[in-house]
């Protein structure tokens, strides 16, 4: 240990003989540890923002949507020539409830466009016909007041429950519980608010991206009686009438595992039916699928990331060997000293790696340090709601190399230097 230390401090006195050289050898290392830190970290908090999407969703749900059919597909259903009937029904729901042994539970949804109103404040949201389960399929919480219930459902009652966003709309200044609203010709008593949420992106193009902030909940079956199936549009001075029953069918299964064996068994309870086969009007959905694809794409986007933030430590590494190389080239009459005395090989090989080590490590440190301010600023700063996530073990893996990356661009060096015949050593001038 004592020819360790003292070897060590003869290398840092030999490296601050040269503080410039030393120091922008340094640099290389420095920027190469910052850049794959900071990289993977960019890396990490894309694919944990991905993730949780996906996660919102519901790992174990599956979810069917209706999709307006294209003309070829209209074609295909036979169609009725003034009314565009398509999309999933009651009578699908039912099927999947009674038919698919391993659900859970299962979620009807029917959305509508409406204009909601309170005095002479409106907001152009969506209508949510749900039942009592949407609250926990969806991660809602509530703000104040109550959700639905299945009692509110059963009596057809006319409650309704409002969104963050149209709740702050329609009352900036009072409490909205117990105050009413009106949707089409109907008024609607509020029961609840729900608490602010961020919109979830769209999904595999399934389906548009899900703004939570301006939506109004009310029983599906109050929903079914004021509103009908058919809604009415109007465009460039023609009318066209449309039919559908339900927007969505969400099945929740008890596990992860048992995803993929219920897909095949919904699929065969709902697109033989209705002819959805032949007009293409429905739209599956498995968001534990998703994840799996995600976390893959982050895998290798990671690798990715971390093989072109490599390429800095590379780049350092042979710095590294640049600046032995010469140091070796200077101290050779040194080193011939030293082995006229009695210094072995491996004495000359140990001092010249552990300057490398030095080099190489100090640079490590300084980029961890760069390495992890960098996300940190672009997290703060960046008007992106995705965050950089530092994890240990990218610091621990980029620390490493840098110090690998060292000993491998000194072993040349030091064996050159220790190759060096003593008396030709002491002939160099």
């Amino acid at each position: 240990m004592n020819r360790v230390w003292r070897s060590l401090k003869m290398g840092l006195k030999s490296l601050l003989l040269h503080k410039l050289r030393s120091g922008l050898t340094v640099l290389g290392i420095v920027f190469g540890v910052a850049s794959v830190i900071a990289m993977l970290a960019i890396g990490e908090g894309s694919s944990r923002d991905a993730q949780a999407r996906f996660e919102m969703l519901g790992v174990t749900n599956i979810i069917y949507r209706s999709v307006k059919p294209s003309d070829e597909a209209q074609a295909a259903g036979g169609r009725p020539s003034r009314i565009l009937n398509y999309g999933l029904k009651y009578d699908d729901f039912e099927r999947v409830i009674n038919t698919v042994p391993t659900i859970k539970k299962a979620l009807p949804i029917r959305e509508i466009k409406k204009e909601i109103r309170r005095l002479n404040k409106a907001v152009d949201g969506r209508v949510v016909g749900t039942t009592a389960d949407y609250m926990d399929f969806n991660h809602l919480d509530m703000a104040r007041g109550r959700f639905l219930s299945e009692t509110d459902n059963r009596d057809y009652q006319n409650y309704v429950v409002l969104a963050a966003g149209t709740a702050a709309t329609l009352f900036p200044f009072e409490d909205p519980v117990g105050q009413s609203i009106k949707i089409g010709s109907d008024y609607y008593t509020v029961i609840g608010v729900t608490a602010a949420r961020q919109a979830t992106a769209g999904i595999g193009g399934s389906f548009a991206a899900q703004d939570y902030d301006k939506d109004v909940y009310i029983p599906i079956n109050t929903c079914r009686l004021r509103f009908g199936e058919r809604i009415m549009n109007s465009r460039a001075g023609s009318m066209e009438m449309e039919e559908t029953q339900l927007s969505q069918i969400t099945v929740q299964v008890e596990d992860t595992a048992l995803v993929e064996p219920t897909v095949p068994i919904i699929k065969a309870a709902i697109e033989p039916y209705n002819m959805h086969e032949r007009k293409k009007d429905v739209a599956i959905t498995v968001p534990y699928d998703l994840l799996l694809e995600a976390q893959r794409s982050a895998r290798i986007w990671s690798m990715v990331l971390g093989a072109i933030a490599g390429i800095s430590l590379i780049v350092g590494g042979i710095g590294i060997m640049n600046i032995m190389l010469a140091t070796v080239t200077e101290r050779t009459r040194e080193i011939g000293i030293r082995r006229a005395l009695g210094a072995k090989r491996k004495d000359i090989v140990q001092q010249f790696l552990i300057e490398t080590i030095v080099l190489s490590g100090v640079g490590g440190i300084l980029g961890v340090v760069i390495g992890v301010i960098i996300p940190f600023a672009i997290t703060y700063t960046s008007s992106s709601e995705v965050k950089a996530i530092v994890t240990p073990i990218s610091i621990i893996i980029a620390f490493c190399v840098s110090v690998f990356v060292g000993v491998i661009a000194g072993l040349y060096p030091a064996s050159r230097a220790a190759k060096m015949d003593p008396i030709e050593a002491l002939r160099h001038e």
